[in-house]
């Protein structure tokens, strides 16, 4: 049998795109061990100037004036796939886009970039583009950038994600709802004691995961703070990241605590981590929700960024298995409530567990190949 070539375009706006592609790559191996599988950046086909200022641009609007991003990500929110904007950004590294999908001859290509997926889906509209093309949405709502009718199939995070997509036009036979793809890790069992006894935390304590990478330095100590002094015993783990300036500034106030504090820079194992803990303090981006409701794990979702994260915060508070916090003073309120009243994360902590179908890395690969398999999506061979 013809081994199957796949390419996968995902690109650095962010880690959730990169994080999806990944997972659908992982799923791939499994599944199909023999296929020849490459991923590519957005950003590759771009000039390097360009891609820079773009990037750095959304960058600090993200870090520096997320109300400004917001306002662009509503504003641009209903634009259809015909309007000037939409064919300018469908130009944008179209021709060497089609240079090396030419020179690879794939069978699928696979987006988890809405860019990326809009020049293709033309591509596939003006019978330029012989091979499928799949796009992954990575967050629990749709903006009209990654509509296009030229789009073959849709990977959708939930059945509202799927009737957004049917009110833009996509047919519901094209959208298959199996969750956002994350990493097969997470669905694995995880011998608990193992994992304590390597971070060295009590297995008796309440456990809360702040993510602190993100956020200011100043609010993720004040945070941080009230964890490590809290009346009601709990212990922390701060992940902070490549955020050197916090992982030194908590020297510290671990040592003088008078609660248990883990202090970790980059985590590549948050499956352990998520699988360990009670409680995750969180920005809401697409695939850090998705993993902690498959490990079942509660969320408090601190200032998320006006556009996809707040519709990401409202999914989770909706479903009932988290908190959004939109002020520091809230999220300490959310803090001492959850530390007073267990019984309230172990509500959330149900909900959570009945949010996801599970195994979505699995799913979507296996609609990947049922696409592929269907005689009017075959590619034509000379």
């Amino acid at each position: 049998m013809k081994e199957l070539r796949i390419l996968v375009f995902s690109a650095a706006f962010g880690n959730g795109h990169l994080r999806a592609a990944e997972a659908v790559i992982e799923g791939l191996r499994i599944k199909e061990p023999s296929a020849i599988v490459t991923h590519l950046d957005f950003g590759d086909f771009l000039s390097k100037r360009f891609n820079s200022v773009v990037k750095k641009l959304y960058f600090e609007l993200i870090k520096h004036s997320p109300k400004l991003w917001g306002k662009f990500y509503y504003q641009t929110s209903k634009l259809s796939p015909n309007s000037r904007i939409q064919c300018f950004l469908n130009q944008l590294g179209r021709s060497d886009f089609l240079k090396y999908i030419q020179e690879f001859n794939p069978d699928l290509i696979v987006c988890t970039y809405p860019t990326v997926s809009s020049i293709l889906a033309q591509l596939r509209l003006e019978h330029i583009l012989q091979a499928p093309v799949i796009t992954v949405i990575t967050d629990y709502t749709v903006h009209s950038h990654w509509v296009h009718p030229g789009v073959d199939c849709y990977i959708a995070a939930c059945e509202e994600v799927k009737e957004m997509l049917v009110t833009e036009g996509i047919l519901s036979q094209r959208i298959h709802v199996t969750g956002i793809p994350i990493s097969p890790k997470f669905e694995k069992k995880i011998d608990r004691e193992l994992i304590i006894s390597k971070l060295g935390i009590k297995q008796d304590l309440p456990t809360f995961l702040v993510m602190g990478a993100h956020g200011s330095l100043e609010s993720t100590k004040r945070i941080c703070k009230k964890l490590a002094d809290s009346e009601v015993p709990v212990q922390s783990i701060i992940v902070c990241g490549n955020n050197k300036k916090l992982y030194n500034s908590l020297h510290e106030m671990a040592a003088k605590a008078r609660n248990p504090m883990v202090r970790l820079g980059y985590a590549d194992n948050m499956e352990e981590l998520m699988s360990v803990t009670d409680l995750i303090v969180t920005k809401a981006g697409g695939l850090t929700v998705t993993e902690a409701l498959t490990k079942h794990l509660p969320l408090v979702i601190y200032q998320p960024i006006p556009g996809q994260e707040e519709h990401n915060a409202n999914f989770v508070q909706r479903i009932g298995a988290g908190k959004v916090a939109g002020t520091e003073e809230e999220l300490e309120e959310l803090l001492s409530r959850f530390l007073s009243h267990p019984q309230e994360i172990e509500e959330m902590r149900e909900k959570a567990s009945f949010a996801l179908l599970g195994h979505s890395a699995e799913q979507t690969v296996n609609n990947m190949l049922e696409l592929m398999m269907n005689p009017r999506n075959k590619k034509k061979t000379s």
